[in-house]
């Protein structure tokens, strides 16, 4: 028999105490991926080479105030902007108030969406169709494939914001990566049917020449709107997406507490296991050490049988993580951050090293004092 058929079996000789082992393990590190997954999304990944170049333009005390709609043609003409479109929130229900029937509605201008927001892609002919409709409506892939929609689909939206039902033409189904399970139709259809309404904007979408003009122009709209009414602030996309982020509180320390909690708690259940079973095999190192194992073998066994364990654990952790994952990205209201944490395999790496780190800490001590204990005195032992 070979050491590593000898430590595969030895690790799981307690088939109940082993598989318990696991899947505490398991959970651990399913729980640590998921984590170290939503940390990845938020403050690591930084999007697609398209969105780097996006900024968006608030209003600077909060977003529940809009901005004036002829902010646009101001920031248009600040040197690096390529393009500009009115981004507006209209909060709106779809048949009812259940949450798997939510998703984002926006308002916008068809003749420039598609050269600020470039990542999202859809054919020219339905691009085309959605301009010439002033009830058109685009949807994403991932909501129109939940709700059956095809092209020419009617799609009422019931106001809750604005005192208005929106009744859109579906022109067209564009595609994008993560999905963001959203709605965009032209922002005109509610100006003209909330004069309130008419005149201003609740955001502003700014394409960027060069990754060069990002910090420029986010200065200079500030600094252009700094004395006016309504100042502004003028952010990257993904400092802005952060921003609700930051409404939930200290989100990286919640995270790291986390994190730090569940692999305290898995080497807590690793080390117990194992000294549990290398205390009961005391009789069984005497038995190795006078067959002509030594003490670096034996500590090797043990330390070995500790990392197996914990590697199978983390290695079932890890994939439930992914299925999680994945599930929450195409379930109902799945769309925004939840798209966007996939577990990559850098985050499984990370995962799967916990995993045997926190084998071989668990085990390095009680596997030390064992492959130490004098044959006499094994033989002797009763436990």
């Amino acid at each position: 028999m070979t050491l590593t058929r000898f430590v595969s079996k030895n690790a799981f000789r307690n088939k109940r105490r082993s598989i318990l082992t696991v899947l505490s393990i398991g959970f651990s590190l399913l729980l640590l991926t998921l984590m170290m997954t939503v940390w990845h999304a938020f403050y690591i990944d930084q999007g697609s080479p398209e969105s780097a170049l996006r900024l968006v333009t608030r209003h600077k005390v909060s977003l529940t105030f809009e901005l004036p709609s002829y902010y646009r043609e101001k920031i248009r003409a600040v040197p690096g902007v390529a393009a500009v479109v009115p981004i507006s929130w209209f909060g709106g229900k779809y048949k009812d108030d259940k949450p798997e029937n939510f998703f984002a509605q926006f308002g916008t201008d068809p003749d420039e969406f598609f050269k600020v927001y470039t990542d999202l892609k859809m054919p020219a002919d339905q691009i085309a169709a959605w301009q010439h409709d002033r009830q058109g409506v685009i949807a994403d892939k991932t909501l129109a494939d939940k709700y059956g929609w095809k092209n020419g689909d009617r799609i009422v939206l019931i106001g809750v914001i604005y005192p208005v039902n929106l009744e859109l033409n579906l022109r067209g189904i564009y595609t994008t990566d993560p999905d963001d399970q959203a709605v965009y139709f032209n922002t005109k259809y509610v100006e003209e049917a909330v004069p309130t309404f008419k005149g201003k904007a609740g955001t502003f979408g700014i394409l960027a020449n060069s990754s060069d003009d990002v910090g420029k122009i986010s200065g200079a709209v500030d600094q252009m709107f700094h004395d006016s009414p309504q100042p502004t602030k003028t952010e990257s996309e993904k400092a802005f997406q952060l921003g609700f982020v930051a409404m939930l509180g200290n989100v990286k320390a919640f995270i790291l507490s986390i994190c730090g909690a569940v692999v305290f708690t898995i080497l807590l259940v690793s080390a117990n296991t194992m000294a549990m079973s290398i205390r009961e095999r005391t009789r069984e190192v005497a038995v190795l050490k006078t067959l002509g194992f030594r003490r670096e073998t034996i500590l090797g066994l043990f330390v070995g049988e500790a990392v197996t364990l914990a590697l199978v654990g983390g290695i079932l952790g890890s994939l439930g993580a992914v299925g999680l994952a994945e599930l929450a990205a195409h379930s109902t209201g799945g769309g925004g951050f939840f798209a966007a944490m996939k577990v990559t395999p850098g985050t499984m790496a990370v995962a799967l090293f916990v995993s045997i780190f926190v084998g071989f800490i668990s085990a390095i001590v009680p596997s030390y004092t064992a492959s130490r204990v004098n044959i006499v005195e094994g033989l002797r032992h009763i436990g």
